[in-house]
């Protein structure tokens, strides 16, 4: 599976603020561009915090972009990026968006299930400013830590808590100031 490198809000926004009076697309599967009579119809911010199979914590934030296509209308050329970005303008106007947050867009139609997919790139060709989107992936964080997923060859399991290590004692090993030798303290 290929893995797409997340794209963060601030790279996102600084993107379409070098390329505003380009129409501005998105390619949701090869060669199947979202219809040109898309609406983003809302911004979305979302702290997520989770605790993995290894009984790590997690936290990060999403910003989820989200498209709409109205059934009854024909448009022949999508929104300007310049539309976009007076959109973007509205809702950190309200809520100013995470600059590190991870950028997704939400859509789906009659065709293609609903779903949140990652920018992977974003392409300029003629007039258009077009974001090529892939699915995201559910993996296994114990994986990304170095670990494995599943049981390993002396059947352990990777996603129980790691044990707790036994606590070793310490012991003072210097010896008190009046057992110690000095120069002519005639211990020796």
């Amino acid at each position: 599976m290929n893995k797409v490198e997340a794209i963060n809000w601030k790279t996102f926004k600084d993107t379409l603020l070098l390329h505003p009076d380009l129409d501005l697309q998105f390619q949701y599967a090869e060669g199947k561009l979202v219809d040109a009579a898309y609406h983003i119809t809302e911004i979305k911010q979302a702290p997520i915090t989770s605790v993995d199979c290894g009984g790590v914590m997690n936290a990060w934030t999403e910003i989820i972009v989200q498209l709409w296509v109205p059934e009854d209308q024909d448009q022949l050329r999508s929104m300007k990026v310049k539309k976009a970005l007076s959109i973007v303008d509205i809702v950190e106007k309200m809520l100013p968006l995470n600059p590190n947050g991870t950028v997704k867009i939400e859509f789906g139609n009659s065709e293609f299930d609903t779903r949140q997919m990652f920018p992977n790139e974003m392409i300029i060709d003629g007039e258009n400013l077009i974001v090529d989107l892939r699915p995201d992936a559910v993996q296994c964080k114990a994986i990304t830590r170095g670990g494995s997923c599943g049981t390993n060859d002396k059947g352990e399991e990777c996603c129980t808590p790691v044990a707790e290590k036994p606590k070793i004692e310490l012991k003072n090993l210097a010896v008190a100031a009046e057992a110690c030798c000095t120069p002519g303290g005639g211990c020796c």
